[in-house]
């Protein structure tokens, strides 16, 4: 094809390109939907990005990323409904396998009910119209989480594990609304957590000699002053001013700056041999995260944060440039630093108010991460779950499930909890929105019962048609809890969805529906190998 000078391209159009790219649906939908529910399946998959080339995973947005399919047409369609996995992935870091349910439901309903006939682009309008309708009725049914409601959402989210569920639920309980959670592999087959009331800074201590607690091989120093910086201090005697009052009045110094090789033994040498209370950190990071991190631990320290990207000149840094801190602990690979209770609230409130405003701004999962991570060192705390198993499986099956709670229950902090099970979109699909007869209308109310009926039917349970006007007319939260073969008030139970996530499924999966019913000719490359 090389020698053509051009690559050529195949060309599907209408029912023949949509059929296959129904066909792409299905097959992601299948394999992803046999998740869903207390009790969803697992996927095992061969990939060669896992331990030992084998995954075993409940989680949706892994198994669907697992898939490429052999025709390209069908190809497009799984990379589509990834997309739709990925945004609802990062906007609310859950809901993955109800957006990939959503999006097929969607895509059959729209093949079965627009026609040549049908004004489609206007019924395509109606759907996002109706959409918006449906996320404003779902803000106002909302419920605030309490920490009973946050336990069953961790709970839930880690597909029934109380033991998981509550060792999330008390992380939060302890960094707060606006702490930051993290995941880490366990060294060993326990899962356990650690939290740090203060800020945590991803760099140890710059010489074994600044060690004062020999036991823990850390520097612990009380009634710290800090000094802050990423400008090199190649000499001692550019920040003179500022060891002087240190080195006379007998007071302790963290340095958090890059500093020279001579620097560093000068200081190692004068701690073991003089006695002075000095350890020294390099700045952690790299690039524009470094500056903004340096910034956040100024604010938080209440220190000047003297910069050589802005031409800041250490040798006129005084000792009321230094920021000050009730404790800080340095061990080999990290530094915590618990902040003094009335250190600068105010330009704290402040900095954590813009970082919110980012944090919505913000297109990648990775950049909402880094924000908010910031906001927790800046007014929560910081907690990290270490994930163990008895082998690899094991562990990376439990990782991705912690990983899912832990963001199911931070989006329903953010915006509170709905009853689960499928139960709110399935309640929404009686409502009504628009003219009832119109297509649009029909399209959604088919779609919106998916996911509860998928979950039962992962739970070996047929839906009957005469169940569904039981369920609306019954108030809000009754449900059917599948996993212990009852019937009740679905919050009180314990089975519940954070709007955030129920709302970016179905909002994603309008999205990437909208797209594909209203695609008519589909160009892909021509491809030279033969079908097998």
């Amino acid at each position: 094809m090389s020698e053509l000078g051009y690559s050529p391209k195949n060309l599907t159009f209408n029912e023949e390109g949509r059929k296959k790219l129904f066909n792409g649906i299905e097959a992601i939908a299948s394999a992803v939907k046999s998740t869903l529910g207390p009790s969803g399946q697992t996927v095992l998959i061969e990939s060669p990005n896992h331990t030992r080339g084998i995954t075993v995973t409940k989680d949706g947005v892994t198994v669907a990323k697992s898939i490429e399919l052999l025709d390209p047409i069908e190809n497009l369609a799984v990379r589509m409904m990834k997309e739709a996995a990925d945004r609802t992935a990062t906007n609310a870091g859950d809901g993955t396998t109800t957006a990939i349910v959503l999006t097929e439901a969607l895509v059959k309903a729209g093949f079965k009910y627009i026609t040549d006939s049908s004004a489609k682009t206007q019924v395509l309008r109606d759907l996002v119209t109706y959409t918006n309708e449906i996320v404003d009725r779902l803000k106002d049914s909302s419920n605030p989480v309490t920490s009973d409601t946050l336990r069953d959402v961790a709970i839930i989210s880690t597909n029934n594990d109380v033991s998981l569920g509550t060792i999330i639920a008390e992380v939060y309980d302890k960094v707060g609304k606006d702490g930051i959670v993290t995941i880490a592999n366990s060294q060993t087959s326990e899962t356990y957590y650690e939290t740090t009331n203060g800020l945590k800074i991803d760099r140890g201590y710059t010489s074994n000699l600044f060690i004062n607690d020999q036991k823990r091989d850390e520097c612990i120093f009380e009634d710290t002053y800090v000094l802050v910086s990423d400008a090199e201090i190649n000499n001692l005697l550019t920040i003179e001013n500022v060891l002087k009052p240190i080195i006379n009045e007998g007071k302790k110094l963290l340095i958090i700056a890059p500093c020279s090789t001579n620097v560093i033994n000068t200081l190692a040498a004068n701690v073991m041999k003089n006695g002075l209370k000095i350890c020294a950190i390099t700045p952690p990071n790299f690039g524009y995260k470094q500056n903004e991190l340096m910034q956040d631990i100024a604010i938080t320290v209440g220190a000047t944060y003297f910069s050589e990207k802005t031409g800041d000149d250490l040798s006129i840094m005084t000792a009321s440039d230094l920021g000050h801190a009730s404790k800080i602990v340095v061990g080999r690979d990290s530094t915590v630093i618990v902040k003094d209770s009335e250190d600068s609230t105010d330009f704290v409130a402040e900095r954590v108010s813009q970082l919110w405003d980012a944090h919505k701004l913000a297109a990648k999962k990775a950049d909402k991460d880094f924000i908010l991570s910031r906001i927790a060192s800046l007014s929560g705390g910081v907690g990290v779950i270490y994930v163990g198993g008895n082998t690899d499986l094991e562990q990376k099956e439990l990782y991705d499930r912690v990983d899912d709670a832990v963001c199911a229950v931070r989006s329903a902090l953010e915006e509170g909890i709905l009853p689960g099970g499928g139960l709110a979109l399935f309640r929404e699909s009686y409502l009504g929105f628009g003219d009832i007869n119109d297509i649009a209308s029909q399209i959604l109310s088919d779609a919106l019962k998916s996911p509860l009926i998928q979950i039962w039917d992962n739970a070996g349970i047929k839906f009957e048609g005469n169940m569904s006007e039981d369920l609306y007319l019954a108030s809000n939260e009754f449900g059917y809890d599948v996993k212990n073969n009852a019937w009740g008030d679905m919050i009180e139970m314990g089975i519940i969805d954070p709007l955030k996530v129920t709302r970016s499924a179905l909002q994603n999966a309008v999205s990437v529906a909208v797209t594909i019913l209203s695609t008519n000719a589909i160009v892909t490359m021509a491809r030279t190998y033969e079908a097998v």
